[in-house]
C-alpha cells in the first residue's frame, strides 16, 4: 500500500505540480465554454437554415452534418494545426481545437434541434401563420421554443461528450489538463501529475453532468 501511494499519490510531487494542473484546468474550461458557446448557436443556425426547405441550402447542411459527424474530431483537429499552415491559414493549437470541436458540435446540436422541429405537429406551423405572423416570427415564438426543449435530452450528452474532447488538444501541444498532466509525469518520473489531472476533469465535469440531468428532468416534465 506504502509503494501504491508513493507511486500515484506522491505529496511532493502533487504539491510541485499542482499549479501548473490548475493552469492546465483554466485553459480547459476557457475552452469547453467556447466551444459550447460557439457550437450550440452554430448548430441553432444550421438548424434555421435547413427549416427554410430550400433545397440548396438543406443540401450544404446536411453534407456538413454528416461529414462532421463522420469524421474523428482528432483529425479535424491535426488537419486544420497541420494542414491548413500550407494554404496560409495557420491557427495556434488552442483555435484549431476550438474549430474542430465547435463544427462537431454544432453538426450534431443541428440534427438535435432539426429532429424536434420535425417531430412538433404541422398544424402549429399553420396555426400560427394564419394569425398573420411571418415565417420568422412563427420560428422564433412558436416553433423553436418548443424544438429546443425536445433537443435538451440529446443536447445535453452530446455536450457533455464533445466537450470532454478538449484533451484532444495534447496531440497539437495545447496545455490543457491532459498535455500539462502528462508533461508534469514525464518529468517528475511518477504518475503523481496524471491523478491530478484525472481529479481536475472530475471537478470541472461532475458539476457538468449533475447539471445537464437537472436540465433535462426539468425540461422533460415541462413538456
Amino acid at each position: 500500500m506504502q509503494q501504491f501511494i508513493f507511486t500515484f499519490f506522491n505529496a511532493d510531487i502533487a504539491a510541485r505540480y499542482w499549479p501548473d494542473i490548475l493552469r492546465g484546468m483554466g485553459v480547459t474550461v476557457m475552452l469547453s465554454l467556447a466551444v459550447i458557446v460557439a457550437g450550440l448557436l452554430l448548430g441553432l443556425g444550421l438548424a434555421i437554415l435547413r427549416a427554410t426547405q430550400k433545397r440548396a441550402l438543406v443540401l450544404l447542411v446536411v453534407m456538413f452534418a454528416d461529414i462532421m459527424r463522420a469524421l474523428p474530431p482528432l483529425i479535424i483537429i491535426i488537419v486544420l494545426f497541420f494542414a491548413f499552415p500550407y494554404i496560409d491559414l495557420a491557427m495556434s493549437s488552442f483555435t484549431a481545437t476550438w474549430l474542430a470541436l465547435t463544427l462537431v458540435l454544432a453538426a450534431y446540436a443541428e440534427e438535435s434541434i432539426w429532429a424536434g422541429i420535425q417531430s412538433l405537429p404541422r398544424g402549429q406551423t399553420e396555426a400560427s401563420r394564419s394569425t398573420g405572423l411571418s415565417w420568422w416570427q412563427t420560428m422564433s415564438w412558436v416553433v423553436l421554443p418548443q424544438a429546443m426543449r425536445l433537443a435538451v435530452p440529446p443536447l445535453t450528452n452530446r455536450v457533455i461528450s464533445i466537450t470532454k474532447n478538449t484533451a484532444l488538444g495534447s496531440v497539437v501541444a495545447l496545455s490543457e489538463i491532459l498535455n500539462t498532466a502528462q508533461a508534469a509525469s514525464s518529468n517528475a518520473g511518477n504518475p503523481t501529475p496524471l491523478m491530478l489531472g484525472a481529479a481536475a476533469y472530475l471537478v470541472i465535469f461532475i458539476p457538468v453532468v449533475l447539471f445537464a440531468r437537472w436540465l433535462e428532468t426539468r425540461w422533460r416534465w415541462k413538456r
